[in-house]
């Protein structure tokens, strides 16, 4: 007794399917039709539903949420997506492993029933394989969210690794559970994708990864498949002890990766471990989270536990003061370079360690930071849009983000510092260059050298500008750094001196009360007592 539903928002299309099939030799007892989500949805909510032909782009929600919906709430229904758009690009692809089938409208008869026909037979294979199997229908019969909450809650240890307390909590939860049953977990690690994805297609493409997971690498296996975070799964298969076929899996898991790589445009890893006990799964499953974590450079791999992903030898890291000229004389085209030509020889080292690459990441950013300090921009200032917070989280996580977010960085850097030069007045670059280096000696002429004019030049454009000169705002700026010192810290008044520029303590004292009318101890004591 099969029932099935059709659902489009077109009543002719609804019409012309409902009376144009032979629906009693196709072997479907009841026809139910619905024309948008909120009435197929009561019609799931009071009947058993097998099979669902389902139009994808309706006025009130689409196809793919009501088919989302269907499998949030544990419902198996056999889904056959109809749509009159033939570009549906990759989509098309994901649609499929979603779903049974993806039909262009309008759609021949004989196509449909061809269609009905391969459906019930998966309908009938999947039923017969429940009723063979030894822990099939235990699997099979619970709703998937709660058995994948089950599982996540393990490998969290929101339930404690104890037999005694995975075995109560299976019992509350009414999920059946064997305390001698061998798990072997395969974590896979979504590494990137190759084209930009707006937020609905990316949905729609995780939600695909998953379905290929459960029919390359679960292949009607007994297990489940937990999503642990947003770029990692876990394939938890149940294994006979000492049968574990790890040449099979790691077979079916470079079946996975390839068909990823080639519909979906995204590259992954696989990483596969050894069949243990639900109370050691935990531990299992964090083993290989940190053999994911420590691979920086390899991509597309299927990886065995305690296979090692990063080799002994070490990168020597590169010359970053060299960089650091290169941005400051605005040499980004040449650095750029640099860093790209360094950056592909770790990843083809296929082994640049983890450790590494987050020496070279904190080295970066000290460069990056020192030359935006040296032209008075704050670093804050350069990255705060959205994308390039997203690059810089991802970073540390492979050579190939790390090199997307330097390369990012360092345009982001030289134009801020181009766009800063051009629009900086003479009078901004000094004082500016002046705040850089209150606390060294400087000179008339060494001032006057980095903005390129003659001493005297300057001396009269600034006086002209600030009703002061170069000298006399030096002078203004160190003391009020040195009243600060005094009067906010205990530092003693010859490291203060010091700290400022004055090598000689006793011309410091004078020219201190000189300005201010007091000697510093006193003007200490004086800031204390307010």
């Amino acid at each position: 007794m099969t029932r099935l539903l059709i659902v489009d928002d077109e009543k002719h299309t609804v019409d012309s399917i409902r009376l144009g099939m032979d629906w009693e030799g196709l072997g479907i007892s009841e026809i139910f039709t619905a024309y948008n989500i909120r009435q197929a949805k009561e019609i799931f909510e009071r009947e058993p539903v097998e099979i669902m032909l389902c139009d994808i782009e309706m006025p009130q929600g689409s196809g793919l949420e009501l088919l989302a919906w269907i499998r949030e709430t544990g419902r198996t229904t056999e889904t056959v997506f109809l749509t009159c758009h033939a570009d549906f690009s990759f989509a098309k692809q994901a649609i499929k492993l979603d779903s049974f089938e993806y039909l262009l409208k309008p759609v021949p008869f004989a196509e449909l029933e061809s269609v009905i026909r391969r459906v019930k037979e998966k309908i009938d294979k999947d039923s017969d394989l429940i009723s063979s199997s030894r822990y099939g229908h235990l699997w099979f019969r619970q709703q998937p969210l709660l058995v994948e909450r089950f599982w996540l809650d393990i490998l969290n240890q929101t339930i404690p690794p104890h037999s005694a307390m995975i075995a109560k909590e299976a019992a509350d939860r009414s999920i059946p559970f064997m305390e001698h049953m061998q798990i072997m977990p395969i974590l896979i690690r979504l590494q990137r994708w190759h084209k930009p994805l707006s937020a609905r297609d990316e949905k729609i493409m995780e939600y695909a990864l998953r379905k290929a997971a459960e029919e390359t690498i679960l292949d009607q296996k007994m297990g489940a498949l937990v999503v642990w975070d947003k770029d990692r799964m876990v394939v938890l298969l149940n294994v006979e002890p000492d049968n574990a076929e790890a040449a099979e899996l790691k077979a079916a898991c470079m079946s996975f990766i390839a068909a990823c790589h080639a519909y979906f445009f995204c590259n992954l890893c696989c990483y596969i471990g050894f069949p243990v006990s639900p109370v050691q799964l935990a531990d299992a499953a964090n083993r290989l989270l940190a053999m994911d974590r420590d691979n920086v450079s390899l991509e597309n791999r299927v990886l065995l536990l305690g296979e090692p992903v990063a080799s002994s030898a070490d990168m020597p890291l590169p010359n970053l003061d060299v960089w650091a000229v290169l941005l400051e004389k605005g040499k980004k085209d040449e650095l750029i370079k640099e860093a790209c030509s360094y950056l592909d020889r770790c990843r083809r080292a296929e082994g640049f360690a983890a450790g590494q690459l987050h020496q070279f990441h904190q080295n970066f950013i000290q460069m990056v930071y020192y030359v935006l300090k040296t032209k008075g921009i704050q670093a804050h200032l350069l990255i705060r849009d959205r994308g390039s917070l997203e690059l810089a989280a991802a970073a540390a996580n492979s050579v190939m983000d790390m090199r997307e977010w330097v390369v990012h960085t360092l345009q982001l850097a030289a134009d801020c510092i181009r766009a800063t030069e051009q629009t900086q007045t003479v009078v901004e670059r000094v004082t500016s260059y002046i705040q850089l280096h209150l606390t060294k000696e400087m000179t008339r002429e060494e001032i006057a050298g980095h903005v390129y004019l003659s001493p005297d030049h300057l001396t009269r454009i600034f006086k002209k500008e600030t009703g002061m000169s170069v000298s006399e705002y030096l002078l203004q700026e160190r003391l009020k750094l040195a009243k600060h010192l005094l009067a906010k810290t205990d530092m003693p008044v010859s490291a203060i001196a010091a700290h400022i520029g004055y090598s000689n303590f006793s011309h410091f004292s004078k020219m201190f009360k000189k300005h201010t009318g007091l000697n510093p101890l006193d003007y200490r004591m004086a800031q204390m007592s307010d």
